[in-house]
């Protein structure tokens, strides 16, 4: 956006808005958290997407994965899929919970009560489908991973860290009650000198 074209009414509007998106829900994928970050959007080309991130029968194959590997509860099940994304993606309870129901009910995984919540272990049967589906299992597991990888790349904390000092310097300036139009105006202009000098780079 070439904010140093809109004129000094567009600018003065420009600092507004910056004050009021200065909450953290307009972050970008680029500059910490992104957009959501949990439930089921972002494919695996990237967090900002809102493709699907697994197609039919694929959690349901990840997760029989990841029980095969060790015995699991659902939520451990969910923060191990958010933590081989990097914490780009985890899948909801509303999808997961079901799905494990599924796999219990065609016996290719048993649960059994642990206190007050229930692990899921693999069976025979599961074990079998698994060792017939193994680079299926192996390459959805490589696309997690990977969506990881590249949220990593696009993170960039100096720049998360300046952005929300610049939103919090605005909104103290804002509520401090000396907020008048030349005022405005100044600090509109300081924006806009630093989007010419970023665009620059």
């Amino acid at each position: 956006m070439h904010i140093h074209g809109c004129g000094r009414h567009g600018r003065a509007k420009w600092a507004m808005a910056a004050m009021a998106y200065g909450n953290g829900r307009g972050r970008n994928r680029y500059f910490g958290d992104g957009w959501g970050g949990h439930g089921d959007r972002g494919g695996f080309g990237g967090r900002g997407g809102r493709g699907r991130v697994f197609g039919s029968g694929q959690l349901r194959l990840v997760l029989l994965r990841l029980i095969a590997d060790e015995s699991r509860h659902g939520y451990e099940l969910i923060k191990a899929i958010e933590e081989m994304t990097g914490g780009n993606y985890a899948p909801s309870p509303g999808v997961v919970y079901p799905t494990l129901s599924l796999l219990t009910d065609e016996g290719v995984v048993s649960e059994s009560a642990d206190g007050t919540r229930k692990a899921y272990a693999i069976t025979e049967t599961g074990s079998a489908e698994l060792a017939e589906r193994s680079d299926e299992a192996d390459a959805l597991i490589a696309r997690l991973k990977g969506l990881g990888e590249e949220g990593e790349r696009h993170r960039a904390p100096p720049i998360a860290r300046a952005s929300a000092n610049l939103f919090a310097a605005l909104r103290g300036r804002a509520r401090s009650g000396d907020f008048d139009k030349d005022t405005i105006h100044a600090i509109a202009e300081i924006l806009d000198e630093a989007a010419q000098r970023i665009e620059r780079l």
